[in-house]
């Protein structure tokens, strides 16, 4: 076998898999129409990535972490270890802010990029959260555009499992305040 694996499992939204090396995760994917179509998509991305029946148990571990994420339970993903090679400067910057965003809570690209120190960067953080290379475990649907609006959702689906994955996790994406909101609740 070759350094890089990958594995298929269930999730709430369908088959999700993981793609792992010896350095960390490699990537993450969202459940395409089938297993032949996620296969397909994983062995264009990772050419030399083979199949694992049986994974080890950091990722059985991720994978369950992911299931209970999607079952709505707030569940953190920041212990996946990752692998940053082939990730630039930028794009760890955005990843790591994105990674921050708890189950619940949604920003806006704007937010991102003002974080950055680069407020007029929304775009360039919507482009790179379209290479994002690990959707969920780097929770790029947690981001938003202005006013909470559900845009630039690159995964399979796109923006309507952008907005099936915030339901799940109960996030807000905008301003307005809920029922909830008032004082003393």
């Amino acid at each position: 076998m070759t350094g890089t694996r990958f594995a298929l499992f269930d999730t709430a939204l369908g088959r999700c898999a993981l793609v792992w090396g010896p350095a960390g995760l490699r990537g993450a994917h969202l459940p395409a129409a089938d297993d032949s179509a996620t296969r397909f998509d994983l062995r264009r991305r990772f050419p030399d990535a083979e199949e694992d029946p049986a994974p080890p148990a950091w990722i059985e571990g991720a994978a369950v972490a992911i299931q209970r994420l999607l079952q709505g339970e707030p569940e953190p993903l920041d212990g996946i270890p990752l692998d940053w090679s082939g990730v630039g400067a930028f794009d760890r910057r955005v990843y790591e802010i994105t990674r921050a965003i708890r189950p619940g809570r949604a920003r806006t690209y704007g937010a991102v990029a003002a974080e950055l120190g680069q407020p007029g960067a929304a775009r360039e953080v919507g482009q790179s959260l379209g290479r994002n290379p690990w959707p969920i475990v780097v929770p790029c649907h947690r981001v938003v555009g202005a006013g909470g609006k559900l845009v630039g959702f690159s995964a399979p689906g796109g923006t309507a499992t952008k907005r099936r994955m915030l339901a799940i996790e109960n996030a807000r994406t905008g301003d307005e305040p809920t029922l909830f909101d008032a004082a003393g609740m």
